[in-house]
């Protein structure tokens, strides 16, 4: 039993580590054939779970294969568009100019019910609300609004912002990030001072902490 146990935990590790290789491009935004190759490899890595008493080896190599067949095809689609429009297809334009693009969708088996229902994902309840919706090849809907639909910005009302950049995180569950800390020319003592001026004693009292651009310490005690 102990050598089962074993065996799974390893072949897990192993996927882990395959499918970290394969890149962060196919484990957020699955194409067709990234779908294909994630069924693949999981139907891969049940044989040397189930078949225990088969060498683990040769059940790991298909797997190895595998991915490295991804790895060089992601390549290849990079460097190559033909390639590339081959493996994944490209967009489809199914609205433009407030109308369904029919004949498109026809083509595409891209019933107006699918279309409705992305569309509310998105916040909008007609097509008429929306200059373009481009159907994407990982088969999400990105949806640009007609000028009259957008939400009002700060450069609509010709107004100065200040630049915000992204707020540093300096405490995680009760932990110090001591890089982050390090990256902005903070010290641990600094940070600690900082929390008994707002009458905490110590890191693990916080869950979250964040530094803003403006230097201003956003707090959020357990």
């Amino acid at each position: 039993m102990a050598n089962v146990v074993l065996r799974a935990i390893f072949v897990y590790i192993f996927i882990l580590v395959m499918v970290r290789l394969m890149g962060k491009r196919e484990v957020g935004q699955l194409s067709t054939f990234d779908i294909v190759v994630f069924i693949v490899l999981a139907e891969l890595a049940a044989i040397p779970m189930e078949y225990y008493q088969k060498p683990l080896l040769p059940s790991l190599v298909p797997i190895l294969v595998v991915v490295l067949l991804e790895i060089i095809t992601s390549y290849l689609a990079l460097k190559f568009p033909v390639f590339r429009k081959l493996m994944d297809g490209q967009p489809s334009i199914v609205v433009a100019n407030g109308q369904p693009v029919i004949e498109e969708m026809k083509r595409l088996r891209y019933s107006l019910d699918d279309l409705m229902a992305q569309l509310r994902e998105k916040g909008f309840t007609s097509p008429a609300e929306v200059e373009f919706a481009v159907l994407e090849t990982s088969g999400k809907l990105s949806v640009i609004p007609k000028s009259q639909n957008r939400p009002v910005t700060p450069a609509d009302l010709s107004l100065a912002t200040s630049y915000e950049g992204l707020p540093i995180p300096l405490i995680k569950d009760g932990i110090v990030q001591k890089h982050n800390l390090g990256q902005i020319g903070l010290s641990e003592n600094w940070l600690v001072g900082e929390l008994q001026k707002q009458g905490y004693q110590q890191p693990q009292q916080i869950f979250f902490a964040l530094l803003d651009t403006r230097g201003q310490l956003h707090l959020y005690p357990r």
